[in-house]
């Protein structure tokens, strides 16, 4: 009883509930001027991504306005206010999806659309994120309920709620799926963390302490069950990042007691998302000590306990030579012609592999004569024009390499005309393109086109004159083009030899 009455003496009585309840509920809702705020700060998280810039993301959380519907949503909870908690949902919800939007068109938009270490970094939640998230509403609720908003600023830092928002933009302007979908899961640990921490302050502080102890037990194992359901997968997903972690760890050890003190790792990468997983690493190492890679991969593979690729580029030192030219050596080797062009080739792989939806080590690299192709996977959705536009996009990254990105097999698009007219507009003329394009990358050398005809009439008919318009741009790609059964206003190429789907 005594503990009872210095909490309702000295906790609840030195709280002016009325005010802080108004304070909250004229934040949390939907607004002209909460709008803006979102879309702004939406705008500059993206760009800070994109630019791979710490600075400008920081900008971004410090204006964001979403901390607030997220606190009204907590409140609402502890207080069993539906009405209250119905308006921060929508003013959330709401939010959320002009935040992706706005993003979404901005990268769409935008010529950087390569995943920058910003973005990648908010892709895979775990169990710390949610710890952070927790201690952070905490802090945040309790400088609301105390009156001292100052500290918000730190705590929509540490939450971080906007950055994972634009992430998600990110992954849905340029569907990619995996990015998207830990952003997503990252963005929505914070929220019902923040919303979670706030309802039990909220308690805490004697808001909604005339509920019945029925209501109160009711909030107490629903919040439990919801942070029990989040920290099981962040938990499995924080094992996979310190066993990864491990085997970093058991990697370099392994290299660095077979080469001997003498020797040095200077780059150490391993690629976990390869089947097998591939290590790639740069050793300066005494001549005498020069080891053979296949060796190391075969005992590697047998201490790791699971198969891998060893991919390794042994620096050699000269009989005599000491530490200081080992890190002369090291310094040549970081920045010599041949080891920039190494690094390069692999972040084009990876680039290529992320456009592509394949592993990298499914890219064949032709250094010789600075080509790379890959064979994209299917992806849900997906036609043949969003496959061009990767393998441009890539090549937009890499303009003096040959990229090729072979789409899986599919019907090549229409090409519709307007009525009465022989003129390609934009549209027709892109899948035009895009048919011929397909058929370079599928070895098909020769397309048929519906209406043309061998010879060249005087008059053409309507259906002629469009065949020759499209048949130009075939042949202007270096396909054939070969005569095919009229299709009417709107076709499609086929290879030579097959049907024309016509529409």
């Amino acid at each position: 009883m005594a503990l009872y009455r210095w909490w309702r003496l000295r906790l609840v009585g030195s709280v002016e509930h009325e005010k802080v309840i108004a304070t909250i509920a004229e934040e949390s809702g939907w607004s002209p001027r909460y709008l803006f705020m979102t879309i702004m700060s939406a705008g500059i998280a993206v760009l800070g991504l994109l630019l791979s810039s710490p600075a400008v993301v920081i900008g971004a959380m410090l204006i964001s306005p979403l901390m607030n519907p997220i606190l009204g949503l907590g409140f609402s909870l502890a207080l069993f206010d539906f009405r209250e908690m119905r308006r921060a949902l929508i003013a959330l919800g709401a939010g959320s999806v002009c935040a992706i939007a706005f993003t979404a068109t901005i990268v769409a938009l935008s010529p950087l659309q390569a995943p920058t270490s910003e973005i990648i970094a908010r892709t895979r939640p775990n169990l710390f994120d949610l710890g952070v998230a927790l201690f952070a509403a905490l802090a945040g609720t309790f400088a609301i309920i105390r009156g001292r908003g100052g500290t918000i600023v730190g705590v929509a830092i540490a939450t971080a709620l906007m950055p994972p928002l634009a992430v998600v933009g990110y992954g849905l302007a340029t569907w990619n799926l995996p990015v998207l979908g830990g952003a997503l899961a990252l963005f929505v640990t914070n929220f019902v963390t923040i919303a979670l921490s706030a309802t039990v302050m909220a308690r805490f502080y004697g808001f909604g302490h005339f509920l019945s102890s029925q209501q109160s037990w009711t909030q107490t194992i629903v919040l439990m069950m919801v942070f029990v359901a989040m920290a099981i997968p962040l938990a499995f997903s924080l094992k996979r990042i310190a066993t990864e972690a491990v085997t970093v760890t058991q990697v370099r050890s392994f290299l660095s007691d077979r080469f001997g003190s003498s020797a040095r790792v200077t780059q150490l990468d391993v690629d976990f998302d390869a089947r097998p997983i591939t290590i790639r690493s740069v050793i300066i190492t005494p001549r005498e000590r020069m080891q053979r890679t296949p060796v190391l991969q075969s005992e590697l593979a047998r201490q790791l306990d699971e198969p891998l690729r060893l991919q390794l580029d042994q620096v050699l030192l000269e009989p005599g030579a000491g530490a200081l030219e080992a890190q002369r050596e090291e310094l040549r080797q970081a920045s010599s012609p041949a080891a920039a062009e190494t690094a390069r080739i692999a972040a084009l792989a990876r680039l290529i592999s992320l456009a592509a939806g394949v592993p990298d080590d499914a890219i064949t690299i032709d250094r010789d004569h600075r080509r790379a192709i890959a064979a994209a996977a299917p992806l849900p959705g997906a036609a043949l024009s969003t496959y061009r536009a990767l393998e441009l996009r890539a090549r937009g990254q890499a303009v003096d390499w040959n990229i090729a990105i072979v789409p899986p097999r599919a019907e090549l698009p229409q090409i519709v005309f307007a009525d009465g007219s022989d003129a390609l507009d934009a549209a027709a003329r892109d899948a035009a393109l895009t048919s011929a394009w397909a058929a370079r990358r599928w070895n098909i050398p020769v397309l048929a086109v519906p209406g043309l005809t061998q010879d060249n009439p005087e008059t053409p008919t309507l259906a002629e004159r469009r065949a020759m318009a499209v048949a130009a741009i075939v042949r202007a790609q270096g396909v054939e083009a070969v005569p095919a059964p009229d299709a009417g206003a709107a076709f499609r190429l086929a290879p030579a030899g097959n049907s024309v789907l016509a529409r």
